[in-house]
């Protein structure tokens, strides 16, 4: 296999409640990143906006629009101008009363390529998305962009090996995570460090698992009872961290990913080829308490 790279751009930001001004800073940072050599540009979770889902108030629904719709023609305009790919988290309006938590994404000539609606949805203190996501049904997808093709998952995602498994399946190069996680202002040093160290290595281990690296980009910055813990990551096609944003300062940084590790690792350690497909149908059921 010939050499195969892919430059990728991370844009990790803090945000205001200003919608106008958090998308020009983040046309902004997709134009650093182009000026950096990036060929795909990934954005956080949900950046037109604060992090909303920290609190159930009805008027933040007025922050949802159509996809595609303004934002995507927004992005549109910038990714073929730029001559990148842009990988867009929204907050999508599918209809009254129907929302959703969605990634669009742009190819490099500003075709809008589809979506993907977030399948997991967290409901914790702070984190009060099912309020307002209804879970995605369009499963999990791949896009097949000018730089190689593109899994996306999005945030609480993370956390599931079923949902990277089947995305890697399906032919993805690597997976992206637009991501909106933080730290509750109360909580001690030592519990932070075991949160982001717990939520990094789940995504290193999506990596080793099914061979191919995992871009991670995170928000930063304070918001109400939240610091965001930034620490955007890039690992390869064997878990290994090869690069990692601050925590506590944006920063826009492009990473170029090594495609042709993917041949090499599954080859060496063929996961993929031991898999006991025959056994796995446990796994369709919730708990496995009866039989």
């Amino acid at each position: 296999m010939a050499n195969k790279t892919v430059k990728v751009g991370l844009v990790q930001l803090s945000c205001s409640g200003n919608v106008a001004e958090n998308m020009e800073k983040t046309i902004a940072g997709v134009r650093t990143a182009a000026q950096k050599g990036a060929q795909v540009v990934v954005l956080q979770e949900l950046f037109r906006s604060l992090y909303f889902c920290d609190v159930e108030d009805y008027d933040n629904f007025l922050l949802a629009e159509s996809i595609p719709g303004p934002s995507t023609e927004t992005l549109g305009a910038l990714a073929k101008e730029l001559g990148v790919v842009i990988v867009a988290s929204l907050f999508e309006k599918r209809a009254e009363g129907l929302y959703h938590n969605t990634t669009a994404v742009l190819d490099a000539d500003g075709t809008y390529l589809g979506k993907y609606r977030k399948m997991h949805i967290p409901d914790d203190p702070g984190y009060f998305e099912k309020f307002y996501f209804t879970p995605g049904d369009l499963g999990y997808k791949v896009f097949p962009t000018k730089f190689g093709k593109i899994g996306v998952l999005i945030c609480w995602d993370q956390w599931y090996p079923e949902a990277a498994r089947i995305t890697a399946l399906k032919g993805a190069d690597f997976l992206v995570y637009p991501t909106a996680i933080g730290w509750a202002l109360h909580q001690d040093a030592q519990t932070n460090e075991d949160q982001y160290n717990a939520w990094q290595t789940i995504q290193r281990s999506h990596s080793v698992a099914n061979g191919i690296p995992v871009v991670s980009v995170n928000r930063t910055g304070i918001e109400g009872p939240m610091q965001f813990w930034g620490g955007s990551f890039v690992s390869n096609a064997f878990g290994r961290v090869t690069y990692k944003a601050p925590h506590l300062e944006e920063e826009i940084h492009v990473e170029e990913l090594d495609l042709t590790g993917s041949d090499r690792y599954r080859t060496h350690w063929p996961f993929l080829r031991d898999r006991r497909i025959d056994s796995y149908d446990p796994i369709t059921k919730r708990f496995l308490d009866e039989e």
